[in-house]
């Protein structure tokens, strides 16, 4: 396996640690390196990204001065349209979480871990952390690729009971999916009003071509409405095309006509699909969550299938619907649900020999 990383500069240090003038008594932050890391399996993917990808890290507090001390590893995944680097506070976002594991851990409230965000913002705007000739395999750079790189440069604790993976819409989405094929990489799940759990596509014709028909290359995809977007970025994770340049993928709709085939092949993608094939793969899970707002009435309709279907397996789980939207109380949940369930559920130190 091939990996390559280029390191950027740590963050200033608002971010970093104890500065010049600060009082003793201060808690200590944790600190956030931004590197870039080659993923071997993204390499040659038809959308034309970039296989070095930009990752962002979160080192706790204790990290740069107990340097015998291993730690447990989350990683967490963003949602569509959105980045690392939003998420990471680089760019004014709706959301900056190294101050949510700041505080988190200063209070004592949750045990320190490293936690760890892939960007998968790719010329359709989100991977769908999928694997396709288009996207390329994104399931396996995080399970594998990225794992693997953590543990070999950073102070990990390279075992399954101290791996954990999370993520919020598209990321819970990536979570679920990756997580219930990975038992043996992730120990615990949670899943921030997970989108696309099942594949809903209307069965009747349309007036006419739908707005991503008339998406000629990647340069038109920043012009559209999100609808659009995210119809683009769906059908190159989940019907992708080689055979059908420019885009290399296939769209549930044509003309204004459903096509069958197609939506057959988002459904085998979607998660609520999936599950009875991976039971036995989700049972070896320590932990899983999910969570979201009353009012994302779509992503809470599907998390109740979900918390069924598991029910009916009888596979313990968390499940929650709480009062807000998509996003108004994610870095509350992250912050009092994400962040204990993981300080939780992860192994926090090497078994005695």
């Amino acid at each position: 396996m091939r990996l390559t990383v280029l390191a950027f500069a740590m963050l200033a240090s608002a971010t970093s640690g104890l500065v010049s003038g600060q009082a003793e008594n201060t808690p200590l932050k944790g600190s956030v390196q931004r590197i870039k890391v080659h993923g071997v399996g993204l390499e040659k993917n038809l959308e034309g990204d970039s296989p070095d990808r930009d990752v962002s890290i979160y080192l706790p507090p204790s990290y740069t001065k107990e340097t015998k001390r291993r730690y447990p590893v989350l990683y967490l995944l963003h949602g569509f349209t959105d980045s690392d680097e939003l998420w990471f506070g680089f760019k004014k976002h709706w959301i900056s979480v190294p101050p949510i594991f700041d505080r988190a851990m200063a209070a004592g409230e949750v045990k320190e871990m490293i936690i760890v965000m892939p960007n998968a913002f790719t010329a359709y705007q989100g991977s769908m952390y999928s694997t396709s000739v288009t996207t390329g395999d994104w399931e396996g750079f995080v399970a594998r690729e990225l794992v693997a790189y953590m543990d070999k440069h950073y102070r990990t604790l390279p075992r399954v009971e101290s791996r954990g993976l999370a993520g919020h819409s598209m990321g819970g989405y990536g979570a679920m999916r990756i997580g219930m094929k990975n038992p043996d990489v992730f120990s615990s799940i949670y899943l921030l009003s997970p989108c696309c759990m099942s594949t809903r596509f209307s069965t009747r014709p349309q007036p006419g071509p739908v707005p991503a028909e008339s998406v000629k290359s990647t340069a038109d995809v920043e012009k559209a409405d999100f609808g659009t977007k995210a119809m683009l970025a769906s059908a190159a994770a989940w019907s992708p095309n080689p055979a059908n340049p420019p885009l290399f993928l296939d769209l549930p709709s044509k003309g204004g006509e459903p096509q069958s085939e197609v939506l057959a092949r988002w459904a085998a993608n979607a998660p609520l699909s999936m599950l009875d094939q991976y039971i036995p793969n989700i049972r070896k899970l320590h932990a899983i969550a999910f969570d979201a707002g009353d009012e994302d009435r779509m992503i809470a309709g599907t998390n109740v299938v979900l918390d069924r279907m598991l029910t009916a397996y009888g596979v313990t789980h968390t499940y929650e619907v709480y009062k807000g939207n998509h996003i108004n109380r994610i870095a509350e949940r992250i912050d009092k649900k994400l962040l204990p369930f993981f300080s939780s559920n992860m192994m926090f130190a090497a078994p005695k020999r």
